[in-house]
This record gives structure tokens, C-alpha cells and sequence, in this order.
């Protein structure tokens, strides 16, 4: 990104007479500024158009219009109608009110729901886009994301209403119970790959939508199901939304609050909802990649073809040389980063049918959701998973596994370790060596068994 903005700049430049160099501050800051940009619009500009999309199919399943007037037919402005009545409210705050906690726990939800998009990968390869690339991402995502109840807990003690108080204490009886079986879901793609690194994950299942890692074995078949399951309850949306039954707590954990600190809770929610979708998609149903390998035939991989030449010639022409970076390759990133925003949307639109759908669960029968039913069945699945690996290790639903051999993460660990020797001066980075560095510092590069494990399933390449 930096590489292509310090192109542009240059490109800019030249028409003053001026020259920007290719690994220019400038370009690294004002990429920097994009990329948190991006993040935020994800959370607050994505829960402005889940919120219309949410009144449009609750419209439709209920059998009525939901809004028209404001914005048009489709009343596409209503969401933003909403927010600039929002902003204006008066904020309220009981008396008997711990103001300190009450102004604070609306931001530490938001603030949670948000941080968790910093590991998160919108599209893999050579150079994906996220944030932070973590080695450990699929741990330092659920950490997070845990961490949302904190403001829930925050907001239902500080507001010294008993209401509020049953509401937070039902949230954080939900969402710690439901995270057992959330981790030994998200763990079972762990176990296929070898690796904690949603960049590895998602590479992994290059090609075809066979190499789907929801279709490796029956047990993940199962495994997806009771990770949405899990993932709807984790949201506290419907049938688990008993933090917020409004027929039994007014509104729940956020009975008190008004205007702007209120929509921050809602934001946390909808963005909760896409970044759990986001997980989904990633770990089971292939990321950026398929259902077809529409960027391999296009030739937008980086790789030497056609249609890459075409644009990087075009390119040289206008003087965009973007640092030896491929525009081509750049451009099937997007491709990739739509086509796994539009699985994690579908997956919000179907939390959204549910909500619509079907009646809440009681307190009691929440529990027994979760301790009767999906924390076996996930313990179940996992073992499953070994075993099916362990016999099977070149063989899927489909009958065959020509998963290639994803090996960024990888290379990019021995890089780190070999640069870090090299620092250090005190080798001459051997094999032997790297390897050892390689098992020290990075925690989440496979060991030599996993690597054999994910070689195999990979085919062996």
C-alpha cells in the first residue's frame, strides 16, 4: 500500500517538478491513515447499512415495507436519519449512577468490537491485507472479542438500575459459556492447517470450493454448524438475546442510556456480528478464495501472464511503477477482499433471517443449549477431526485433496529468524540454526510434525 501511494505521489509530483522517493514517510503515514480508515468505516459505516438491511428483510419476513419515505424507494438515508437524531438526544444519566463507568463502558464495547478487525486478513498471498499481521490471529481475534463483555458488565453495574444489572449478568452467563465451544470449533481448522495464522488458514484453501476446509471431513462439516450456532449466541443476537429481552428488562443491559453512548453499543454489535462472520468465512468456507479460481483464470495472481503485462505496461506508461509491487496482483487482492465480504454479509443476513424467525430461548434453555448440546458436540467433532486425520490425511468429502501447499506464513517465519541471526552476527544462518530460532520465536510457525501434517494434507507438494 505505501509502495503504491509513494508511486502515486511521485507520479503527482512530477507534474511541479518535484520527486518523491520510492520508500518516502509520506507514503508510509498516509497508508497508515487509510488502513485506519478502512477499519473504522468497516464498524461504523458497516453497521449503518446492516442496520437498513436488517429493517428491509425484517420488513419483508414480518410482511410489511420497512422504510420508504427518506432517501427513496429503497429509503436508503433512513439508517443515517437515524444517527443525526441520535447525535442530537439528550444524554441522560440516573442519578444513583457511577458516572465514571457509566461514560466509559459504551467505548470499551465499541472499542473491543473494533480492535478485533487489526488481525483480521481481507485477502492472503505474498502480502494480505490486514492491519497487523499476527502469526497467532485466530487466539488474538477471540480474546478480543471477549473482551465486549467487559462493557456490558460495566454499563449494567454502573447504571444502578436493577433491570440493567439482570441484563449484564445474563450477557456474561451467555457469552462465557459459549465461548468453551467457540475455541474447540475454531480450533478444528487449527488442527487441518497447523497454524494459528488466519493468513495460513485462508491460503490453504486456494483453488476450487473442494478445498473448503468445511468440506475436509464430516466432523468440520458439523463442526461450521455449531460455530454459527456458538457465534449467534457469542453476538447475543436472537434466539439468544436475553441480555436484551425487552418484554422482561425494557431493554436490558442498556435500559439508562440515550442518544450517541447508545448507538456506540449498537455499532459493537453489528460489527461483532461481521467480524464473527469474517472468522467463519476464513475458517471454513475458504476466505478470499472461491467457490471458483476466478483470479488464477483472470491471471491476477502476481505470476507472469498476459493481462498482468497488459496493466503493468499501461501502468509504465503513465510512469505508476508501484516499487515492484504487481498492479495485477493488487487487483485480485480486491477481487478476493469482496468476495470474502460478501460471504461474511450473507452470514450477518442470515443471523438477521434467524432473529426474524424464530421466538427467544429461555435463561434455562440457553444454558442447555450450550452445556447439553454444543460443547459435546464440538468435543465430539474435534475428536472426529483427529481421527479422520490421522486415516484419511489425502483424502475429503470429495474424495480428493489437491489443496496446494500455502507456505507465506511459513517463509515469512524463517525469514524473521534468519534476519534476527543475521542481526545478532553470531551465525552464519545454517539450517539447523534458523530451525532453532524458528521454534523459539515464533509461536505460532508450525513444528516439524505439523508442517508434515499440513504437507499432507496439502498432497505432499
Amino acid at each position: 500500500m505505501a509502495e503504491i501511494i509513494n508511486s502515486v505521489l511521485n507520479w503527482l509530483a512530477s507534474w511541479v517538478g518535484l520527486t518523491v522517493a520510492s520508500d518516502s514517510l509520506l507514503g508510509f503515514v498516509l497508508a497508515a491513515f487509510v488502513h485506519v480508515g478502512l477499519i473504522i468505516n468497516i464498524v461504523a459505516v458497516g453497521a449503518l447499512v446492516f442496520i437498513w438491511l436488517e429493517r428491509k428483510i425484517s420488513g419483508r419476513i414480518q410482511d410489511r415495507l420497512g422504510p420508504t419515505r427518506v432517501g427513496g424507494k429503497f429509503g436508503w438515508l433512513q439508517t443515517l436519519a437515524d444517527g443525526l437524531k441520535l447525535i442530537t438526544k439528550e444524554d441522560l444519566m440516573p442519578d444513583g449512577a457511577d458516572k465514571l463507568l457509566f461514560k466509559v463502558a459504551p467505548y470499551v464495547s465499541f472499542c473491543a468490537a473494533i480492535a478485533a478487525y487489526l488481525a483480521i486478513p481481507f485477502a492472503g498471498g505474498e502480502y494480505p491485507f490486514v492491519a497487523q499481521h499476527v502469526n497467532s490471529g485466530i487466539f488474538f481475534v477471540l480474546a478480543v472479542l471477549g473482551l465486549e463483555v467487559f462493557g456490558t458488565i460495566l454499563a449494567g453495574y454502573s447504571s444502578a438500575s436493577k433491570w440493567s444489572l439482570f441484563g449484564a449478568m445474563r450477557e456474561a452467563a451467555q457469552v462465557v459459556s459459549y465461548e468453551v465451544p467457540l475455541g474447540m470449533c475454531a480450533v478444528v481448522p487449527v488442527l487441518l492447517v497447523g497454524s494459528l495464522d488466519l493468513v495460513y488458514i485462508g491460503n490453504m484453501q486456494e483453488g476450487l470450493f473442494t478445498n473448503w476446509l468445511v468440506f475436509n471431513d464430516p466432523f468440520t462439516f458439523i463442526t461450521f454448524f455449531v460455530y454459527c450456532t456458538c457465534a449467534t449466541a457469542s453476538v447475543n443476537r436472537a434466539p439468544f438475546d436475553l441480555a436484551e429481552a425487552e418484554s422482561e428488562l425494557v431493554a436490558g443491559f442498556h435500559t439508562e442510556y440515550s442518544g450517541l453512548r447508545w448507538s456506540f453499543f449498537f455499532m459493537a454489535e453489528y460489527g461483532s456480528m461481521f467480524s464473527v462472520s469474517l472468522l467463519a468465512s476464513i475458517l471454513f468456507l475458504g476466505g478470499w478464495n472461491g467457490p471458483f479460481p476466478v483470479t488464477e483464470w483472470l491471471g491476477l495472481t502476481g505470476e507472469p501472464s498476459t493481462i498482468s503485462g497488459v496493466i503493468d505496461s499501461i501502468m509504465q506508461f503513465f510512469g505508476l511503477t508501484a516499487g515492484g509491487t504487481s498492479v495485477a496482483w493488487y487487483l485480485g487482492s480486491l477481487l478476493g477482499a469482496a468476495n470474502l465480504i460478501g460471504k461474511a454479509t450473507l452470514g450477518v443476513c442470515i443471523m438477521m433471517w434467524i432473529r426474524w424467525t424464530l421466538p427467544r430461548l429461555r435463561i434455562d434453555q440457553v444454558m442447555t443449549t450450550c452445556l447439553k448440546y454444543c460443547t459435546p458436540i464440538a468435543a465430539a467433532m474435534f475428536l472426529g477431526a483427529v481421527i479422520w486425520q490421522y486415516n484419511f490425511p489425502h483424502k475429503n468429502l470429495f474424495g480428493l485433496q489437491d489443496r496446494p501447499e500455502a507456505t507465506y506464513a511459513v517463509s515469512e517465519g524463517w525469514q524473521r529468524a534468519g534476519d534476527k541471526v543475521a542481526s545478532e552476527g553470531g551465525t552464519d544462518g545454517t539450517e539447523q540454526e534458523l530451525e532453532e530460532e524458528v521454534s523459539e520465536e515464533t509461536v505460532s510457525l508450525p513444528s516439524e510434525k505439523t508442517v508434515a501434517m499440513s504437507n499432507s494434507v496439502g498432497g505432499g507438494n
